[in-house]
């Protein structure tokens, strides 16, 4: 019963399409979304003892949608979706409190948090509950960490992994290549379509978060890493038209975020790099690499997408972290004699 239990229940299915059709949240995203809420429908069926009725919950979604505030009077089952529509903030904390028995580190607590604040936020908005029962819950505080950067060298071992020699091989080279020339996501990447590509001002159109464009430069080897596999692409007769997807996998069709990661995976398996380097290292590296040789804030701010420039800010701690350490090592006043 409990397995993807919230593909089941029609007022989880309508938030989770809000969030993938007006909110442009990424497929990954919204699973991650859907397993969060599994976790609280399960809960909710087991403090309640229900059972899963869909036809009753569909109806109780309906009524609830089209206004019906009391289901006081209503004949029929008790259904998991009046529970989520009645909870209040003390209902949610011992939820909470059950999650915090299984040792979830702050962040996916944090996490999880935002997924119901999420939710509550949108019945609030819709006018299906007065007031959000989330607003009193706090985020646990979490330790600030720094995002994880590989140094030059070992991205230049990750770059040359692949054979350029084979279609495969070029593709994997190319996407290598622009995510650490560009810093972008790999939802982004997977999403990059031929007529994105600007090959004479070496240039590429990105669509980002919320589905804002931005346009990235792209380096001298990525280019010319692009221009290979387009090429390689051309030879095989393979369709490149401006609205066919630039990065495909064995079947033309367009390669999914888990397959990059897999390449990822086995290329630095492959040269001996650490197993915990994932593609959004590479975008970490972009970015560190970028502030260590002099760019501002400002510019690397618009070159990675973010919306505030306090996210990019958390690279400088990072900087100011080497010159320190540059400075232990050299300055003969640094330490205390």
């Amino acid at each position: 019963m409990h397995k993807n239990i919230e593909q089941n229940v029609s007022i989880i299915t309508t938030f989770l399409e809000y969030l993938l059709e007006e909110r442009a949240f990424s497929a990954y995203t919204g699973r991650c979304y859907g397993v969060d809420l599994r976790q609280y429908l399960v809960w909710i069926t087991e403090e309640q003892n229900l059972t899963l009725d869909i036809p009753a919950e569909t109806s109780a979604w309906q009524r609830f949608a089209q206004g019906e505030k009391e289901v006081a009077g209503h004949v029929g089952p008790e259904t998991i979706t009046e529970h989520l529509i009645n909870a209040d903030t003390e209902y949610l904390r011992s939820f909470l409190a059950y999650l915090t028995e299984s040792s979830y580190s702050p962040a996916t607590m944090a996490r999880k948090i935002a997924t119901l604040r999420s939710f509550y936020k949108w019945l609030e908005r819709n006018g299906v509950i007065d007031t959000n029962p989330m607003t009193l819950i706090r985020t646990p505080r979490q330790k600030k960490r720094l995002p994880k950067a590989i140094d030059v060298e070992q991205v230049e071992k990750l770059l040359s992994a692949p054979n350029d020699k084979t279609l495969l091989g070029a593709r994997d080279r190319a996407i290598l290549e622009t995510l650490y020339s560009t810093g972008i996501r790999v939802s982004e990447l997977v999403g990059i379509n031929f007529g994105d590509i600007d090959e004479t001002g070496q240039a590429i159109v990105i669509r980002g978060k919320g589905r804002k464009e931005r346009i990235v430069p792209l380096g001298t080897h990525a280019m010319t890493a692009l221009s290979h596999y387009i090429e390689t692409l051309r030879v095989n007769h393979i369709p490149n038209d401006n609205e066919d997807p630039l990065f495909i996998n064995k079947h033309n069709t367009r390669l999914s975020t888990r397959s990059v990661r897999r390449k990822v995976s086995k290329y630095l398996e492959q040269v001996g790099l650490d197993p915990s380097i994932s593609p959004h290292t590479l975008r970490h590296s972009f970015a560190t690499h970028l502030l260590d040789n002099g760019a501002d804030l400002r510019s690397v701010q618009e070159l990675l997408g973010h919306q505030s420039l306090s996210t990019t800010q958390v690279y400088t701690h990072l900087t100011t972290k080497r010159m320190r350490e540059s400075y232990d090592d050299a300055h003969p006043r640094a330490e205390a004699g």
